[in-house]
């Protein structure tokens, strides 16, 4: 890992692939709801991309730490496991069942707002600056107006606002394992992603059949859905954000919350019919506008290389 983020045109690519991904996979995990549960949602999801990681580790000879791991790598690993699959997924699967896809996919624009303090505080190289202070009040208007505002109709008051704080407690999770991939030492991409893939089945697995019974027999077209959130948004997603986060940086890898929301509301709006209320129009461009000010300059950089 470099101690200092090395952004390249590869790296831009990477992020708007990943912003596409996962825009559409709000609209795949609502769709997935129609035949099966949050938890085995889940775990789904996470089972898959196990089986199609460890494949892909078995060819490159299990590779992982170049160098003989600590007992804190270790506990960071495995933090990293629990946050940035299992969890999440299980948050944005039971959230989603109260709101929106489009709505789900707003809340991950907070993620790179939560990154700035965060890596200020623990990573060299990512200080906070006015700039970035100001960027970071901006969106945080813009989170109070996406949990506070009566954005969708649903089953109940209370379930709702419950379904939203659940979609920013993914993101936040997302946000504390970018930071704590970039203070792990040199470690191989497609290992790194297989590991904790393997963590969060290992967890989901189980904590979905405890708390939902054997698993479901969903129809052929749920099969499919959980297969390709599996494969392409799971699988192939996990090791490319490694590789961003590993070589550009959390910061960097933030930015990819730009296209995540507009692609999850264009989806939702497209093929599922879903409102689009002025109070998420707006959270969405409180929330774009901050972390475009606070990463002004990863913006000139593009441009200037360009």
């Amino acid at each position: 890992m470099n101690t200092t983020p090395q952004i390249t045109r590869t790296s831009w690519l990477l992020i708007a692939i990943l912003g596409f991904v996962w825009g559409g996979t709000f609209l795949a995990i609502e769709i997935a709801l129609t035949g099966i549960t949050p938890f085995w949602l889940a775990a789904s999801r996470i089972g898959f991309a196990s089986m199609v990681m460890l494949a892909l580790w078995a060819v490159r000879g299990f590779a992982l730490f170049t160098k003989r791991p600590t007992r804190g790598n270790i506990t960071i690993l495995i933090t990293i496991g629990i946050i940035s699959s299992a969890l999440p997924f299980s948050l944005l699967a039971w959230g989603q069942q109260f709101v929106t896809s489009g709505f789900a996919g707003v809340t991950m624009a907070s993620v790179a707002l939560i990154v700035l303090p965060l890596a200020h505080f623990l990573l060299p190289g990512e200080n906070m600056t006015p700039r970035k202070v100001g960027g970071f009040v901006i969106g945080f208007v813009g989170v109070v107006v996406l949990i506070g505002g009566q954005a969708f109709e649903s089953t109940g008051a209370a379930m709702e606002t419950a379904g939203r704080i659940a979609c920013v407690g993914a993101a936040s999770c997302y946000a504390v394992s970018s930071i704590l991939m970039r203070r792990l030492p040199s470690v191989d991409p497609i290992g790194l992603a297989t590991i904790l893939m393997l963590i969060g089945a290992s967890i989901m697995l189980p904590a979905a059949f405890l708390s939902e019974g054997p698993p479901p027999m969903p129809a052929p077209k749920i099969l499919g859905v959980l297969a390709f959130l599996g494969l392409v948004p799971t699988a192939g997603a996990a090791f490319l954000r490694v590789y961003v986060v590993r070589t550009a940086g959390p910061v960097f890898m933030s930015l990819v919350n730009y296209q995540v929301p507009v692609w999850s509301v264009l989806l939702g709006a497209l093929v599922l019919s879903e409102p689009l209320p002025m109070s998420l129009l707006y959270a969405m461009v409180l929330i774009l506008a901050g972390v475009g000010l606070s990463q002004y300059g990863a913006l000139t950089r593009l441009f200037r290389n360009a």
